[in-house]
């Protein structure tokens, strides 16, 4: 199965968790590593490349700090521009279905604060419910997600297990089961 791991940070440098976790990446071969702020500065998205690199694999993890309860705003733009009608949805749009569609996150917040009876209301699995959605909308396999929270708070020694715990999440998980 090839795997495309598109990275969306807005300030790699100053990142400590998705700057690891791409390290980490970068030792599996079998894993494409596609960092969009690198690649668009100028925010300037070649659609047809982006549209070729998704066609190229076969499982697409998005990879962000939770930003605002949502995506970095580049990894929005990209999902407007890359999935177009036509291509990833509607008559003939049919490019990348049955795709598999994961996201990996981190997050400020702890575990507990993502509870409907913690600080941010609701679990991570809602919040993440818009890229859920985007997944069934193109037809496309949705992955569980992958997170790691309470960021200010992490020792090397979270953050070197979770980079391990990472890869064997990408290599390990299967899509959930849509109930209609």
């Amino acid at each position: 199965m090839k795997t495309l791991v598109i990275i969306t940070h807005p300030n790699m440098t100053a990142s400590r968790v998705n700057k690891a976790w791409r390290e980490e990446l970068q030792n599996h071969k079998d894993i494409t590593i596609h960092e969009l702020y690198a690649t668009y500065p100028d925010e300037k998205i070649d659609i047809a490349r982006e549209q070729k690199l998704i066609e190229s694999h076969d499982r697409i993890i998005f990879q962000y700090p939770l930003y605002w309860y949502s995506t970095p705003p580049l990894l929005k733009k990209w999902f407007d521009e890359v999935l177009q009608y036509g291509w990833a949805y509607g008559a003939d749009g049919s490019k990348i279905a049955g795709k598999e569609i994961g996201v990996a996150v981190s997050t400020y917040g702890t575990n507990e604060s993502y509870q409907h009876s913690g600080f941010n209301r609701f679990t991570l699995e809602e919040i993440l419910r818009p890229v859920e959605a985007l997944a069934h909308f193109i037809s496309c396999k949705y992955l569980p997600h992958f997170a790691l929270n309470d960021v200010s708070n992490l020792t090397d020694e979270r953050l070197a297990q979770s980079k391990a715990d990472y890869i064997n999440h990408i290599r390990s998980v299967k899509p959930t089961l849509v109930h209609s």
